[in-house]
């Protein structure tokens, strides 16, 4: 991401840098009270440290495009907000399993109609049918380079894999994906090769948000910002690099328990500065609603400010939650150094990552990283019987000897590439940087760039070492090791790797992989997923550092926004109450 000195204006206030015409002015967006002591209006302000990759639903691979993808468009099923292990139906009004689980009938919800946008004849958004789910499907088994999603289906869904083999070859129009039917306007029937334990998971995720034919046939490629959904916001305004607002949806098809027609909010405004410590004074100034992950070096100062106001009225609340995600250094197992074990396995017994997280991150973490790839996040997965890597110079000097590096003699210039998310990723680099040169005599270079570059880096295997995250996007272990399926890696050295960035490969866990998906339980599933990663620990295909916590700030006059372990973010029943009333139901 570009260093960007930028002034803008969030909701009519002034924030530090150059002006954004997409502020909504806060007059027209004042709070009104409804039915059940709910608010209508008021813009929710934030900020995300990184720009949007790409918006379009197939393409989607980061955290930033998916949390603002999630407010446009709508799955057949989401997220529980509060308990994020279950789905819950989005766009599907009822469904039913066949005996043998392998045949599912949806009923659609009736009356859900796509924003009003230019793709459609008159302006005006249609109503969602059973046929724009099959399109979209369709499309997930479609090859195409921009396609990340294939991956759902792949396996899964009946005739998915030979539809996808002859799209290589050519145009499939008129054809049809043999599992995937649409019955009436309002019925779809998909069924599945055999069992699956993660399907519906699959269903929520956003390579199966749902679009009209119109939007793609009309924007194309410029469907990474030209959004066409049912979700309860639109986008009104996008300035690149710099903010996107997004609009509420008039036409929303959810209502809340008292009647109230969702959202509540009537605009969303998010910015994009990297700053974090300028991003924290904004927050305490009020310009901001909500900020996630906190600059290291305050860390300390706001989690005293969060005790020494017991009793008081808040002026914010400290949410804490240990997240499903994973961070780590990511190994190019495929070519150069890292395609040794034993260079691996060195670098990983060489990181003191007590270190890191109580001294360069002030704590900002649940754990560090000394077991497997899977954080502590899931029931029925003990992660404490996956041998993982402690610190240990003894071992890290033996294997790098063993290597033919001896004290680190003749070692390879090598690069380590990350973005910066503030200073808290380049400070955690440097001292990775500080202690391999310390403990193997290594130097390594450090280069930063925009996450767009680091992406496409971890795609194309045009790597040595990456620092990266590991964002669960459903609540499962299958997720995380999803990441290493050797089958998702291409037949060919130039192309894309999604999601296995690393391109490793070991059929012993492919096959421990592919039947904890095939499981018909989650206790089965687990214990072959437990099996695969001990597998996986033992080739150290990356450097673990450590599990994460997130730390959300949250103004005391929002309501209705829980924090969950996935930072799923669902926008349509998060409302403002007047500050004067928290003061008043406080005091």
């Amino acid at each position: 991401m570009k260093n960007l000195l930028i002034i803008f204006l969030i909701a009519g206030l002034l924030f530090a840098g150059c002006t954004s015409n997409n502020a909504p002015e806060t007059n027209v967006y004042e709070l009104k009270e409804t039915k059940g002591g709910r608010y209508y209006g008021g813009v929710f302000n934030l900020n995300e440290s990184e720009y949007i990759k790409n918006l379009n639903p197939i393409s989607i691979i980061d955290v930033y495009s998916y949390r603002v993808a999630s407010q446009v468009y709508e799955g057949l099923f989401k997220f529980n907000q509060v308990d994020i292990t279950h789905v819950e139906t989005g766009l599907v009004d009822s469904y039913m399993v066949s005996d043998d689980q392998t045949k599912y009938t949806f009923h659609l919800k009736e009356g859900v109609f796509f924003h009003d946008d230019p793709c459609f004849k008159d302006g005006k958004g249609r109503e969602l049918k059973a046929q724009d789910v099959v399109y979209c499907f369709k499309r997930i088994c479609t090859y195409d380079k921009s396609n990340q999603s294939f991956n759902l289906f792949s396996g899964i869904v009946k005739g998915a894999n030979e539809f996808y083999q002859i799209s290589k070859k050519g145009d499939v129009d008129g054809l049809e994906v043999e599992g995937i039917k649409a019955i009436d306007d309002y019925t779809l029937e998909i069924e599945l090769i055999k069992p699956n334990s993660i399907f519906l998971f699959n269903l929520a995720r956003p390579g199966a948000f749902i679009y009209p034919k119109e939007a793609v046939e009309k924007y194309g490629d410029e469907m990474r910002s030209k959004c066409v959904g049912t979700g309860p916001f639109k986008i009104a305004a996008v300035e690149e690099d710099i903010s996107i607002l997004l609009k509420k949806n008039e036409n929303y098809h959810e209502t809340d328990e008292f009647g109230n027609k969702l959202p509540y909010l009537a605009a969303i405004n998010i910015n994009f500065l990297k700053d974090k410590k300028i991003e924290l004074m904004e927050f305490k100034q009020g310009n901001l609603d909500m900020m996630y992950r906190l600059p290291t070096d305050h860390i300390i100062e706001i989690l005293d400010d969060a005790a020494s106001s017991e009793g008081e009225a808040p002026q914010f609340e400290l949410q804490r939650e240990a997240e499903m995600s994973t961070q780590f250094l990511a190994f190019n197992n495929f070519k150069g150094i890292f395609a040794n074990k034993d260079v691996r396995k060195a670098f990983s017994f060489a990181i003191d990552r007590e270190k890191i997280l109580d001294y360069v991150l002030n704590g900002e973490g649940y754990d560090i990283g000394k077991y497997g790839f899977t954080p502590p996040s899931f029931r029925n997965y003990d992660i404490t019987q996956i041998p993982g890597f402690n610190f240990n110079l003894d071992s890290a000097r033996f294997y790098l000897k063993k290597a033919g590096y001896p004290e680190g003699k003749g070692f390879p210039e090598i690069t380590l590439d990350l973005n910066a998310e503030g200073e808290r990723y380049t400070n955690v680099a440097t001292e990775v940087q500080k202690q391999l040169k310390d403990h193997l005599n290594i130097n390594i270079n450090v280069n930063i760039a925009p996450i767009a570059q680091i992406t496409e880096k971890s795609l194309s295997g045009d790597f040595d070492l990456l620092r990266l995250a590991w964002v669960a996007d459903y609540p499962s272990p299958e997720n995380f090791l999803w990441f290493f399926y050797g089958k998702n890696v291409p037949d060919k050295k130039d192309e894309k790797s999604y999601p296995n960035f690393t391109r490793y490969h070991n059929e012993a866990f492919d096959k421990y992989y592919e039947e904890a998906l095939n499981a018909r339980n989650e206790i089965e599933a687990n214990k072959n997923f437990m099996v695969a990663e001990k597998i996986l620990m033992k080739d150290a295909p990356v450097l673990m550092l450590w599990y994460d916590e997130g730390y959300r700030l949250l103004q005391s006059y929002v309501k209705n926004f829980p924090n969950n372990p996935m930072q799923y973010r669902d926008f349509s029943k998060v409302y403002k109450v007047p500050v004067k009333k928290v003061a008043q139901k406080e005091g």
